[in-house]
């Protein structure tokens, strides 16, 4: 996250007109925490015995466990996009690059909705919002948004597959997974790497310059 960060702040130097796209995984795992989110959750001794790292992000939210998924981030300034000024709008037309990626997967995503919290929930993935891309009501990606000086660093999370045990375990909380999603669920035949080369030959991402 930290060459998300950089990469973010090069944009801003250089004053680049480019966009960048950026997919990643993780190794070993790794949890993230929100900008702003307290920390006093986290049993930093089970993550070490567990080789789990922590790390706070550049962008709001919940702590997410980075572990077996895919993470994008993209960087543009405002005026790369239609809506660049407008949050919401902006993290559609950003999301729009995986919503044509996953659609050539045979995977309709759509923007989820508010949903309210019950309880407490450290776990960004139970909490949807309208920034987040569901599949069939639940979520799958969940991303975040930091502006800084005409720029944006979009970053978000696709669940490629989880471990219920294991987020129960760091979050210390129920995880419904009612409510989630991921790729291996939908279609255990699709790879990872299916995912990616779906997302670099989608239409859009086509279209930026700074690839």
């Amino acid at each position: 996250m930290r060459i998300d960060c950089d990469l973010l702040e090069d944009a801003i130097s250089s004053n680049s007109q480019d966009p960048v796209l950026r997919l990643y995984g993780w190794s070993p795992a790794c949890v993230s925490l929100g900008r702003n989110q307290r920390d006093d959750f986290v049993d930093t001794k089970f993550l070490r015995e567990n080789n789990i790292d922590i790390v706070r992000r550049l962008t709001g939210g919940r702590a997410l466990l980075h572990d077996n998924e895919i993470t994008y981030s993209f960087v543009c300034p405002f005026s790369y996009l239609k809506n660049g000024e407008n949050v919401v709008n902006s993290y559609k037309e950003i999301s729009q690059i995986l919503i044509d990626a996953f659609k050539k997967l045979d995977i309709e995503l759509d923007f989820g909705g508010e949903r309210k919290l019950q309880g407490h929930k450290d776990y960004c993935m139970l909490v949807s919002t309208g920034a987040d891309l569901c599949y069939k009501g639940k979520k799958l990606i969940g991303s975040a948004q930091f502006r800084k000086n005409g720029y944006i660093l979009q970053h978000g999370s696709i669940l490629y597959d989880y471990n219920k045990n294991l987020l129960e375990k760091i979050f210390k909380e129920d995880v419904d997974t009612s409510t989630i999603t991921s790729i291996k669920e939908i279609n255990p035949n699709i790879t990872q790497k299916d995912i990616i080369n779906s997302i670099i030959k989608s239409k859009a991402v086509s279209l930026a310059k700074g690839l």
